[in-house]
């Protein structure tokens, strides 16, 4: 086992740190805050390969595994410009459809991702089940050879720029009468299918929403991969989906830690750097290892989830994913302190931020659901829900 990265994934991370610092977080505000989109940086970006890195090379991306996409994520949030559709779009539906879709499926939509060209949502929760995916009532039925769906999603990011949405359902299995999970690729033009943008208290450039389905006519080609996998499949995108969602937490307090540490270099009292003093100082100290040993476990989550262990994975995945969002926040908090009353001035990029690393701790899985899953399955403990 090694603890350091190749070759090939440093020189992948300083591409894409440089061009992401092109833009920087200036860039990223400014179309945050007018409604717009960060098109530019993700048309470069997919021009450039740097969203397909983990697409099969058979149709046309880069080959590699979700660690590199991760190490992707991570720097783009590093230099302050967090696309949030990245956990999504290229994490869950391209390895979804990549591992379980039919040929004419990756045929569709892998070259789109390979390239950027194309973007995809995800739909699972819902606003009466929340964590407990078992309590969907989004459903699929069929209706000769076309798939009849009904149903309400909820916070479902960047469906105002995606092409399709990933739908998370449910359809009765003919042999059991029980319900069992399916996952459909939903074009966002299909009659029936409407949005509504959900207002929040985010300064980001991915919106959220709430999706309505009422009566959606979907071909028989639009089931992603076989109907008796859909439960393989789903926690074949979730995996990575924590896997990213760790490396953008991680990237987010790389970028505050090391504005912090700037200005406690910098700023001036009492005749030295504030961070000579161990007031300021050891907190930042404390953070940046929390960071670390973070990013160490989203590396471990993705090397298993690349070596095909998708048990381990999710454990591994879901350590990964608490510890950055625990850490992200701590140090995002930490960098403003250490900013004083620069640290919510707009000037320094910082109070942005506290609501966005805030997030990590609750989606795409929140904290609590994640202590859940490893006082079960790791420590063997009753199950509590």
């Amino acid at each position: 086992m090694g603890f350091t990265e190749s070759e090939e994934r440093q020189a992948l991370r300083q591409a894409v740190s440089e061009l992401a610092g092109k833009y920087g977080h200036e860039y990223y505000l400014e179309k945050a805050r007018a409604g717009g989109k960060t098109d530019e940086l993700w048309n470069e970006a997919g021009s450039l390969g740097y969203l397909g890195v983990s697409v099969p090379e058979a149709y046309g991306g880069g080959g590699a595994g979700i660690g590199d996409l991760a190490a992707v994520c991570e720097e783009f949030c590093a230099a302050g410009t967090p696309m949030l559709l990245m956990v999504v779009s290229p994490a869950i539906c391209a390895t979804v459809i990549a591992r379980f879709g039919t040929e004419e499926q990756r045929r569709t939509w892998l070259p789109g991702f390979a390239d950027g060209s194309v973007r995809m949502a995800f739909g699972i929760t819902e606003p009466d089940a929340g964590s407990n995916s078992h309590r969907i009532t989004t459903t699929a039925a069929r209706d000769g050879e076309d798939w009849i769906l009904n149903g309400r999603k909820v916070f479902v990011s960047g469906v105002d720029e995606a092409d399709a949405v990933l739908i998370v359902g449910r359809t009765e299995d003919a042999r059991t009468g029980k319900l069992k999970p399916v996952l459909f690729i939903l074009p966002t033009d299909t009659p029936g299918f409407e949005y509504k943008e959900i207002p929040m208290d985010l300064v980001s450039a991915d919106k959220q929403f709430g999706l309505f389905l009422d009566d959606v006519r979907l071909p028989a080609n639009a089931l992603v991969g076989s109907e008796d996998a859909a439960l393989a499949q789903l926690f074949a995108g979730l995996n990575p989906e924590r896997i990213l969602g760790a490396a953008f937490s991680v990237g987010i307090a790389r970028y505050a830690l090391d504005k912090a540490a700037a200005y406690a270099n910098d700023r001036n009292v009492w005749g030295a750097p504030i961070g000579s003093h161990q007031g300021i100082s050891h907190p930042l100290a404390e953070v940046k290892i929390e960071t670390e040993l973070a990013k160490l476990m989203g590396q471990k989550a993705a090397a298993l989830y690349d070596a095909g262990d998708d048990h381990g994975a999710g454990e591994a995945a879901n350590m990964a994913k608490y510890a950055a969002a625990e850490a992200a926040t701590r140090t995002v908090d930490q960098a403003v302190q250490t900013h004083g009353g620069n640290g919510l001035a707009s000037e320094y990029g910082l109070g942005t931020l506290l609501a966005a690393a805030r997030v990590g701790r609750i989606a795409p899985v929140s904290r609590e659901m994640v202590l859940n899953f490893v006082a079960q399955h790791s420590l063997g403990l009753p199950k509590s829900y």
